[in-house]
């Protein structure tokens, strides 16, 4: 895959961001070369290798689930937000 000005303007159109004209550059060869990256891994050959294999025969740690809510945090974070209201930021409706 070629990534060049056309694809970049696509990738911009698709995020919703703006990527400066003395930026573009600079964003084109950082994206070819994890474009690359990706496709020198479609080189490796997986025959045998099983679909479940880890590194480990350990499940994953589970840890026991509980709620916690520091009201500080919350405060903290709100504080910032240019409206908030009953511990919820106030944002611009989007959808009709």
């Amino acid at each position: 895959m070629q990534v060049d000005d056309a694809l970049l303007s696509k990738l911009e159109k698709l995020s919703f961001l703006k990527i400066s004209q003395n930026k573009r550059e600079e964003v084109i060869s950082q994206l070819t070369e994890v474009v690359s990256f990706v496709n020198n891994l479609s080189e490796l050959n997986t025959d045998g290798v099983n679909g479940s294999f880890a590194m480990s025969d350990k499940g994953t740690y589970l840890r026991e689930d509980i709620p916690f809510c520091d009201q500080k945090i919350n405060e903290d974070i709100l504080k910032h937000a240019p409206q908030s209201d009953d511990n919820f930021f106030i944002v611009p409706k989007i959808i009709e």
